[in-house]
């Protein structure tokens, strides 16, 4: 989308700016090299498009952007380590370019960078912003241990999985979304909505990279197909197939998610086919149109023109649609 791409540019430029390298060397390189791999930037650009939408201006909402991105970003380096993942945007995780300790300090270093940032803000939005940060970011560590917590476990259920992918991803894009509107000193009713916009659409979001992991393009996705299956990780496709599919199909995911294989493309080849035959992969494209559905079911309680909210919906179409 061309409306992302200009916020994009200018938050690019801000880190540029502020994120610099200096000594030491190995504390500071690991997190250029990160933030400079890119990505999407969904959550900063959300960020900087509410407090334009809500007449607050995205130049102010800058700090607190790239605050959302340093945070985003550490997540995603510990993440990695205790995955051990090698490829993140399709180049070599940080733990795995430098090693473990670098990347927990490195990771660790960005949380407090992030925070630095609100200071920047008056007393009255910086005491907003952080508590909106600090309840987000302890959410979205319930979710990382929710996540590592069903990998040993057998009895997960769909609902504890969209739990656990509200806390790890969706509440980090509404917090996205609120702090916006709270740089532009909305309405609560405005940040509260806008919040739940967010979040929904987050939902979405994770459940469309669980079915990218699974069916992905690997050139185009930029990370491991395959990488929640070989993790053992209970998806919404892993446990939709089991629901549905027949019973020697789910015999055998539990199986092939109790073993770790060294050489796991038979598995991985096996569990996704599962995934179509069972009806698991079109339930998962379905929800993911469910929840964005929910996300702009909330755009009509919006006090925003009809354009920006058609702008927002578009939004979401896109990263339903998204194929990275």
């Amino acid at each position: 989308m061309e409306l992302l791409k200009k916020y994009n540019k200018a938050l690019t430029a801000h880190l540029e700016e502020t994120v610099v390298v200096k000594e030491p060397i190995q504390l500071y390189e690991p997190i250029k090299y990160i933030l400079n791999l890119g990505g999407k930037r969904i959550r900063p650009v959300l960020t900087l498009l509410t407090a334009d939408f809500f007449g607050g201006g995205s130049q102010k909402a800058m700090n607190a952007a790239l605050a959302l991105e340093l945070f985003h970003n550490f997540s995603l380096i510990h993440d990695d380590i205790m995955d051990n993942a090698p490829l993140r945007r399709g180049e070599q995780t940080v733990h795995e370019k430098w090693d473990v300790n670098t990347g927990i300090l490195s990771g660790d270093s960005m949380l407090i960078l992030a925070y630095q940032l609100f200071e920047n803000y008056e007393p009255l939005l910086f005491q907003e912003l952080a508590q909106l940060f600090s309840k987000t970011a302890i959410e979205v560590c319930e979710g990382q241990q929710y996540d590592v917590d069903f990998e040993t476990r057998d009895d997960v259920s769909i609902p504890e999985y969209i739990q656990m992918i509200n806390f790890k991803t969706a509440v980090l894009v509404g917090a996205a979304m609120k702090m916006g509107a709270i740089v532009a000193e909305a309405p609560e009713t405005s940040k509260n909505h806008v919040y739940e916009f967010g979040r929904n659409l987050g939902i979405a979001f994770q459940l469309q990279d669980d079915y990218l992991d699974a069916f992905g393009n690997p050139e185009n996705f930029g990370k491991q197909v395959g990488g929640d299956i070989i993790s053992n990780k209970k998806t919404f496709l892993y446990l939709t197939a089991l629901e549905q599919g027949s019973p020697e199909d789910a015999q055998t995911l539990r199986h092939l998610f109790s073993v770790n294989p060294r050489d796991a493309s038979e598995k991985v080849k096996t569990v996704t086919s599962i995934f179509e035959t069972s009806g698991a992969a079109q339930a998962t494209i379905l929800e993911i149109e469910r929840y964005t559905n929910k996300a702009n079911s909330v755009l009509k309680e919006l006090d925003l023109s009809e354009e920006k909210k058609v702008k927002l919906k578009e939004f979401g179409s896109y990263l339903m649609n998204r194929t990275t």
